[in-house]
């Protein structure tokens, strides 16, 4: 009986991991996260970028997978940034940010969020402004992506800031 059972559930799971729906609700589930590191020699008021790789939870959008054409109208839908070490960092250190996502080999590079007006009591923990006017459908096929994170500084930090960035992804079963 258990044997039958693990059997059924065995292929229920392959069946719905491998529908368009199903693959569109994990992609719009599971955000990429990176952790990026702002050295303390940056320098004030100038404008600067440190770039690192992200990954998600799920990652069989490959274009050589067997998945990669299951998505479709991948945009970003939100983006985060959590001082990680230390963590009582202030952002507000920051005067803008913005985030690029890209192919690891930095081709297609496009705006996905941004905060030009950052307050200086923000606190470890911001909400930045998405851009949501590009599709992302071919950098989520990529095993990981390149972020790079252009800021400006608004004071000079006595320590690497570790940020923790999470950019959550929206998708839709593709239909062709």
């Amino acid at each position: 009986m258990k044997r039958k059972a693990s059997f059924i559930l065995s292929a229920l799971a392959l069946l719905f991991t491998g529908c368009a729906m199903m693959q569109s609700i994990i992609k719009s589930t599971f955000p990429y996260t990176t952790t990026v590191t702002v050295p303390k020699s940056s320098q004030v008021g100038v404008e600067l970028s440190v770039t690192g790789m992200a990954t998600s939870f799920d990652q069989d959008f490959k274009k050589d997978g067997n998945n990669a054409d299951k998505v479709s109208l991948v945009r970003i839908e939100s983006a985060k940034v959590t001082s990680e070490e230390p963590t009582d960092f202030n952002i507000g250190n920051f005067i803008s940010m913005k985030i690029y996502m890209s192919k690891v080999d930095s081709t297609d590079e496009v705006l996905v969020a941004s905060r030009t007006d950052i307050t200086p009591l923000v606190g470890n923990s911001m909400v930045l402004d998405i851009d949501n006017s590009n599709f992302l459908d071919h950098h989520v096929r990529e095993p990981k992506v390149r972020i790079r994170m252009v800021y400006q500084l608004r004071n000079h930090i006595n320590v690497n800031a570790n940020l923790h960035l999470v950019l959550g992804l929206g998708a839709y079963p593709n239909r062709d």
